[in-house]
């Protein structure tokens, strides 16, 4: 009687649990895998929109852009507000005064990345010469070293006076002896003796330093207005550094220098035994006779304070010292030359305070206004935050940008306007095909279904448009225009299907 029973499969509660994870396994992974699905296809179509976004927006702003590059690089290739990279100061023989400056120059200007070329010569002469010949684009020039009165109108122009330049005679006190008169040979002059005017110069040998240092000719100058005649002394015109040995050694009587007295010359001199510095007391009198001179004193103990160097205060006639450049040198190199010189000689020194330079006071030509800027004006404050190269751009071209900014400030009001109609024309574009397929509708040019086919592919279409949602309404008004057009269409073709009602006869 059991024969033709079913065997019903058996179960262990093990394998009904199998089952069932194995079920809800399958439904955890659906789940992720549609998850996944709509994740990465709102990110595609976030990438989408933002590509498209900006597609529009350089589209709209294109126009307006390339016409502010176009005056910017424009403007740029007129004014050149970057400087070149190399710089040649013309400074003077080596070991002077002006040889070390220029070596504090080159390394100052060397930060912001331009190379100084150190070009030496003779002296300040030479040097104003070399700016006239377009040798050198910055050059050290003494007062009085030469006629500048045509300098100016032929575009040299001063970026502010650096330093005094003492006019130092040193001299063997041995070397001095009375005049001479009749029935009287000349005594043996004392070790001490004093050289307190020029002409007691008469008969010395004299070292008045090279042609191109400019001395030669103020010494004539002093010497002629002095009474002494030129061939009342035996002038010779070495270097610094041999006159210095010569007169040490006893082959001159006096050595005429005129430099800063950072000089290793005058320095080594002024601490030499049997050399001394001669002080003359009509040094007023002659500043009066020549504008460019004026007096200056040394203090007591100002070379060596311990050693009471020298032991009483020593008033010299001294020149003021300018570096002086050419107009046809870029704007940006004046301006590096007049922030370093405030930086090597702004502070105190044996004739001056601090402060004193450099000046625009004393200059003999026109001060150009990166100069008269840097000495008497401020900085903007850019320059404290932003490199060289940058802080000099904009204040170079900060005029064309202002303009720039002025300009374009009506013609960004176009932007916005354009912006919205790309947007907008993403949308509009398909209602030119919605209204062909209406005036077929109306006309009955087509078949009702080709026409429900056309709707559904304009449908599909216009769910795939992407725009910002700020111009969604856009889209859903376009969607909303196509169903109604869709339930006309149907109203119509049901309308036209429908049985015709009978007609009552009496």
């Amino acid at each position: 009687m059991y024969k033709n029973k079913p065997i019903l499969p058996s179960y262990s509660p093990v394998d009904t649990m199998s089952h069932a994870g194995s079920a809800d396994h399958g439904i955890q992974w659906d789940s992720r895998v549609t998850l996944n699905s709509s994740m990465t296809r709102q990110i595609r179509e976030a990438l989408l929109l933002a590509l498209l976004s900006i597609r529009d927006m350089l589209a709209s702003a294109g126009p307006v852009l390339l016409l502010a590059l176009g005056l910017l690089a424009a403007a740029y290739w007129w004014l050149d507000p970057q400087p070149p990279r190399t710089v040649t100061l013309a400074t003077g023989p080596a070991g002077s005064a002006y040889a070390e400056f220029g070596q504090r120059y080159a390394e100052a200007l060397k930060r912001d990345g331009i190379q100084v070329t150190l070009l030496p010569t003779d002296g300040p002469a030479a040097n104003l010469q070399a700016l006239r010949d377009g040798q050198a684009n910055v050059a050290f020039v003494r007062g009085g070293s030469a006629d500048m009165s045509d300098d100016a109108e032929h575009g040299v122009m001063s970026l502010g006076a650096l330093f005094y330049e003492p006019l130092w005679l040193f001299y063997r006190p041995a070397a001095l002896h009375p005049k001479a008169t009749a029935g009287h040979t000349p005594a043996t002059p004392p070790a001490d003796a004093r050289l307190t005017s020029l002409t007691q110069l008469r008969g010395l040998r004299v070292n008045i330093d090279q042609p191109g240092s400019g001395v030669p000719d103020l010494m004539s100058r002093l010497l002629q207005a002095s009474g002494v005649m030129s061939n009342e002394v035996i002038v010779s015109g070495m270097a610094p550094e041999a006159a210095a040995q010569a007169l040490n050694d006893g082959q001159l009587d006096a050595l005429v220098l005129m430099t800063a007295p950072e000089s290793p010359v005058v320095q080594q001199l002024l601490q030499q035994p049997g050399i001394a510095l001669a002080e003359l007391p009509q040094a007023d009198a002659l500043s009066r006779r020549f504008p460019f001179l004026q007096t200056v004193t040394l203090p007591r103990g100002m070379v060596h304070l311990a050693r009471d160097l020298p032991p009483d205060d020593i008033h010299l006639l001294a020149a003021t010292t300018a570096l002086l450049t050419h107009e046809d040198t870029h704007p940006a190199l004046r301006q590096l030359f007049a922030q370093a010189a405030q930086q090597i000689h702004g502070g105190s020194g044996w004739f001056n305070g601090a402060r004193d330079f450099p000046n625009t006071r004393t200059s003999e030509l026109p001060v150009s206004p990166e100069g008269d800027r840097a000495i008497n004006g401020t900085p903007p404050f850019y320059q404290r935050y932003l490199p060289f190269w940058a802080s000099n751009l904009l204040e170079r071209m900060w005029l064309v940008i202002g303009g720039l900014i002025v300009l374009l400030l009506p013609l960004s009001r176009v932007v916005p306007p354009l912006y919205t109609y790309r947007v907008r024309q993403r949308v509009f574009r398909w209602y030119a095909r919605l209204r062909e397929v209406e005036a077929r509708m109306e006309d009955g040019d087509g078949d009702a279904t080709e026409l429900l086919n056309e709707l559904d592919e304009l449908d599909r279409v216009a769910s795939q448009i992407t725009v910002p949602l700020a111009h969604a309404e856009e889209v859903y008004a376009l969607r909303s225009n196509i169903e109604k057009t869709r339930r006309r269409l149907l109203g119509r073709n049901s309308a036209e299907h429908a049985p015709s009602p009978l007609k009552s006869t009496g």
